[in-house]
């Protein structure tokens, strides 16, 4: 299996090292596959597409606007 270096912030760093019994490792390894396989999810639902990126930032700033909608609803009394 290959390896890696990582870089960490100096905060970030002192609660790794402050926190030995954690195996950092499989942590990272574990973020890395999951946000790997969410990628992959992503390519294969995509991979078909005939949107152009205008016509997806459009949509996703319909979404976005819609969701934020939806909330705000919820929490104004």
């Amino acid at each position: 299996m290959p390896n890696i270096t990582l870089s960490l912030p100096d905060d970030v760093y002192h609660v790794v090292k402050t926190h030995k019994e954690i195996r950092w490792s499989e942590v990272a390894r574990r973020a890395i596959v999951d946000y790997a396989q969410k990628l992959s999810l992503l390519e294969k639902l995509t991979e078909q597409s005939e949107l152009t990126d205008d016509e997806v930032m459009e949509l996703d700033t319909t979404i976005k606007h819609g969701i934020a909608r939806h909330y705000r609803k919820k929490t104004i009394p």
